[in-house]
């Protein structure tokens, strides 16, 4: 089944989606364009009905089945944000949705399925697990199994992003967008190709998840031995076997972004351009922001879900100063006598840097006696700033080392 989508397939998903989903909006974005030099604008899916792109494809492949066929029941896999588009869509067309999610997949998630009304098995420790359970599940039970990016109705409904773009913003020459299995950027790249061939259509994979550069290399799908990346939501080991044709035969280029990239990108669209978006949804700014993508005609980047565990949040936020200089995490040792810890603080907040944790160690084998360990986090403005402290620090006489990683 390597047919290509056309922009016809893609016109008629956007009329059944007529009421259903929403058409986003599309937000200049200042503080992107000022860093980077060229106008940035950011399409929000992040906004969209359960929170991404995702409900488009579900729902027009549910709608196309029959009355027999949905009589069944539908089941999918996911890590998130399919599995709220199938369970969000299979309750407005009438159906029972099973959706098998990894084991560890984000609890809001889990519970935002739940909540639309889907059962919810957890499986495996990945994506791919819990696809090949939902694929046995469906042999069993006769249930339709709802693939979250393999299938022309899917690549369809995703394509429709892109027909909200264009008429957005005509101005439009590059689009940049994550690439999990590769649905989405399919579906674009097949309106652009069809309707706008000037314009780069740009795929962004987490470095720590990228299957397309090896298997575009490669010339066929290649499934990674491992992956591990904080984008969950586009973490897939192996492209599929339609989005591998579309993507080698449409997409202008596919790149890749690390973990620190991510976070920066998810720290600055919610401190400057006040978009809550999860890591998936952030590494087309990534991307922008770390310069693997060439910036200088109007870009667009697609926000492509928000669907982000509090908790990992948090720790993104703080992993998100780290990377960028102003979260400084430092061990410093010094004589133990009494107000030797206070006149350490003070002299940290004379150079208006805010502490954030301590921990106050007497022993240690490493310690000498009469000899103390003080670890800090402290919040800088910047990396000069925090060479800036470090450096008043040892001339105050403080032995001062970097904090190994956690």
């Amino acid at each position: 089944m390597t047919e290509l989508v056309g922009l016809a397939d893609v016109q008629a998903a956007r009329e059944l989606l007529a009421g259903i989903t929403r058409a986003t909006p599309l937000e200049p974005s200042r503080p992107l364009t000022a860093a980077l030099g060229g106008p940035i604008w950011l399409k929000c899916e992040h906004l969209q009905r359960a929170g991404s792109y995702k409900v488009r494809g579900a729902y027009v492949r549910i709608a196309r089945l029959s009355a027999a066929e949905r009589a069944r029941g539908v089941v999918a896999a996911s890590a998130g944000n399919h599995a709220q588009g199938v369970a969000l869509a299979a309750g407005l067309l009438g159906t029972t949705a099973t959706v098998f999610m990894p084991v560890n997949a984000p609890l809001p998630k889990v519970a935002a399925t739940k909540g639309y009304g889907a059962q919810v098995q957890l499986v495996g420790a990945t994506v791919d697990e819990s696809l090949v359970a939902a694929q046995t599940f469906a042999e069993r039970t006769g249930a339709v199994f709802i693939h979250p990016f393999d299938h022309p109705d899917v690549i369809a409904g995703q394509g429709t992003v892109a027909l909200e773009i264009l008429e957005q913003y005509p101005e439009v020459r590059t689009i940049v967008t994550g690439v999990g299995g590769g649905g989405l950027v399919s579906g674009i790249a097949v309106v652009v190709r069809a309707l706008r061939p000037d314009v780069r259509v740009v795929g962004v994979q987490a470095a720590e998840a990228a299957a397309f550069p090896p298997s575009l290399a490669a010339g066929e799908p290649v499934r990674l031995p491992a992956y591990s990346t904080i984008a969950d939501g586009i973490a897939v080991g192996r492209p599929g076997d339609l989005t591998f044709t579309h993507v080698h035969k449409l997409v202008d280029e596919v790149v890749t972004v690390g973990e620190e990239d991510i976070s920066r990108a998810l720290l600055m669209l919610l401190e400057r351009n006040k978009q809550v978006v999860e890591p998936a949804g952030a590494v087309g700014v990534a991307a922008l922001l770390a310069g693997v993508v060439e910036v200088g005609s109007p870009t667009v980047a697609v926000l492509s879900g928000g669907n982000i565990d509090p908790l990992l949040m948090l720790r993104v936020i703080e992993h998100g100063l780290a990377a960028a200089g102003r979260f400084l995490r430092i061990t410093v040792r010094c004589v133990d006598r009494p107000g030797q810890l206070a006149s350490l603080l003070t002299e940290i907040a004379e150079h208006r840097a805010n502490v954030v944790d301590v921990v106050h160690q007497r022993v240690h084998p490493h310690l000498r006696l009469g000899e103390v360990e003080v670890a800090l986090s402290v919040e800088t403005r910047g990396p000069e700033h925090s060479d800036m402290l470090i450096s008043a620090l040892r001339a105050s006489g403080y032995q001062v080392f970097a904090a190994p990683e956690a």
